[in-house]
């Protein structure tokens, strides 16, 4: 459902971009589309990766370094859209 919601979105900003009507978005605007969308992103991918690691943990607790880099990682997603939008 939240994939068929963001294809429609993007391209419903591709036609607008091409000028098939509506306003169109600056590119300012755009950026921070991109930073959001990377950090709703983010957030997804560390739910899953957040849980495995605080069980792998409570089994073994040598697990803790790798289980802290793996949650961390998808945080990096959004450090690089950041880069973004010093860019535009």
């Amino acid at each position: 459902m939240l994939e068929n919601t963001l294809a429609d979105l993007v391209s419903n900003l591709v036609v607008m971009q091409q000028g098939g009507g509506g306003p169109s978005i600056e590119n300012s605007g755009l950026a921070a589309l991109a930073v959001g969308l990377a950090a709703l992103g983010a957030g997804y991918a560390e739910r899953g990766i957040g849980s495995a690691a605080m069980g792998a943990i409570a089994e073994d607790r040598d697990l803790f370094g790798l289980g802290l880099i793996l949650t961390v990682l998808p945080e990096t997603l959004v450090i690089l859209a950041l880069v973004v939008v010093f860019v535009v």
